[in-house]
């Protein structure tokens, strides 16, 4: 059986969705399973966190992209040939591989935006642009034995990400209990059911036999609430009013399903809540670690070592529960 490939996804921005996939990337290698983290967001703040600015001046030099997810896709782009052969991963650990991001991947926008339609007509070409970055997956994860993949998105709803989607397994929405996270998934679950159908529509039309594509299933398993940066000098009642409207519009926008019970109406949905760790997210960043790595020596003394073992915890906790929904086996 393949790794699962979980993307994270919100049209709506500053929710820490990039902080939530470089935490739960060291959570389960932690706990003895082979990661890849794919950087599929033209910004590259995954791989910013993964890597320090001395080591992304290898992967970023003037005209050489080779290493990073534009240069496995670039002779497709130019159309001179197909994806990458050996499409590259770094090796931040023995158990973490990383898609390295690119910002020239926004050149692949258009691409994708005039082959969707063209799937329709049965164009082999339309089908490889549109497969790419599941097939860039593939051939890692099968190469390097990787147990779960885990992909960080832009937040948008452009042609890039749709492409992504249909290469994922499940769908995990990062959000803050405010207006706006509750407006970005009334545009995001109705989007993720058309990108979906229409995919499935597509499939049909493969004039390829031997051409592997993507299910494109991404099952929405749940949403994680990152607790808001700045919740502690906002009124409480506000946090709690939106809070307490997240699961119903969760369930009726993304799942489609009508809330008419109580039990509905609470966290089911929910993976888990995410704290903001807000004195020790610097000191892991200067780190290059997650928070619950830091040590004495990284300035995580006193009371932030008990921040540390709670985030931990906390990270932990959201972990399990994503892999038990998708049927992850875990060691023990």
């Amino acid at each position: 059986m393949s790794a699962p490939i979980i993307a994270f996804f919100n049209n709506k921005g500053g929710v820490g969705k990039t902080s939530l996939v470089y935490h739960l990337s060291w959570m389960y290698a932690d706990l003895g399973l082979k990661v890849l983290a794919s950087d599929l967001d033209p910004q590259a703040n995954l791989t910013a966190s993964f890597l320090d600015e001395e080591k992304l001046e290898d992967f970023w030099p003037d005209g050489d992209h080779s290493k990073t997810i534009y240069g496995s896709i670039e002779p497709l782009l130019r159309g001179v040939g197909d994806i990458a052969e050996n499409p590259y991963a770094e090796e931040i650990d023995e158990r973490i591989h990383l898609i390295i991001g690119d910002l020239a991947l926004s050149r692949f926008e258009d691409e994708l935006s005039q082959q969707w339609p063209h799937c329709l007509d049965g164009k082999e070409r339309a089908f490889r642009v549109e497969s790419a970055f599941w097939r860039i997956m593939k051939r890692i994860i099968d190469k390097s034995s990787i147990d779960i993949a885990l992909i960080d998105l832009g937040p948008n709803l452009g042609a890039i990400n749709r492409s992504i989607l249909i290469a994922a397994d499940y769908l995990v929405v990062p959000l803050i209990p405010d207006l706006f996270s509750l407006q970005g998934l009334k545009n995001l679950g109705p989007t993720v059911r058309e990108w979906r159908n229409g995919w499935q529509e597509r499939l049909k039309k493969n004039p390829v036999k031997d051409l592997e594509l993507p299910g494109g299933q991404m099952t929405p398993i749940g949403y994680v609430m990152m607790q808001h940066a700045e919740k502690m000098g906002r009124p409480v009642m506000a946090y709690r009013r939106w809070a307490e409207r997240i699961p119903r519009v969760y369930s009726e926008e993304v799942l489609g399903k009508e809330c008419r019970s109580m039990e509905k109406r609470e966290n089911g949905n929910r993976l888990g809540l995410i704290k903001h760790y807000r004195s020790l997210m610097p000191m892991a960043q200067e780190a290059k670690k997650p928070i619950f790595h830091l040590l004495a020596a990284d300035g995580a003394i006193g009371s932030h070592q008990k921040g540390v073992r709670e985030a931990r915890e906390n990270f932990l906790q959201v972990a399990l529960e994503m892999a038990d929904r998708c049927n992850i086996a875990v060691p023990e």
